[in-house]
């Protein structure tokens, strides 16, 4: 049986780069990025991009994959959606939750919950909403 992988794509508002180098600092990985003024003649690109506007970034073989690119019609505040980690390594999440807080707004602390597991949110300073789940297993 095939597995089915599920990806977070963004789309930010002109600094889509600024984002994906900012989320390649927290995760670490590869980070690929083609702007508009790479896409061949006559392949279609975004209504309103300009040539420097990113069409496609993806960070990959690092702690998490994410893909992203400008679009003029993102949202001011990515609020649609929220990432969740989890895992089990703490001191790992603890970096990353905290490395993503910078410039960002910390909705909850990570702090023990009631289901045992340890719990926080924040929105990071591009106005991504993030979860963050550290517990004793991965279930």
């Amino acid at each position: 049986m095939s597995q089915i992988k599920l990806d977070p794509y963004l789309f930010f508002k002109g600094n889509c780069r600024e984002a994906m180098e900012f989320y390649k600092s927290v995760f670490g990985g590869e980070l690929n990025i083609s702007t508009v003024s790479e896409v061949p003649e006559g392949e279609p690109t975004m209504p309103g991009a300009k040539p420097n506007d990113v069409i496609h970034a993806r960070l990959k073989d690092g702690l998490a994959t994410i893909m992203g690119c400008d679009s003029p019609n993102a949202s001011d505040k990515m609020a649609k959606v929220s990432l969740s980690l989890g895992g089990t390594e703490e001191k790992t999440l603890r970096e990353i939750f905290d490395k993503l807080s910078e410039g960002g707004e910390v909705n909850m602390p990570l702090k023990k919950m009631f289901w045992g597991d340890i719990f926080g949110s924040l929105v990071d300073k591009y106005g991504v909403d993030w979860m963050m789940n550290i517990g004793d297993s991965m279930s």
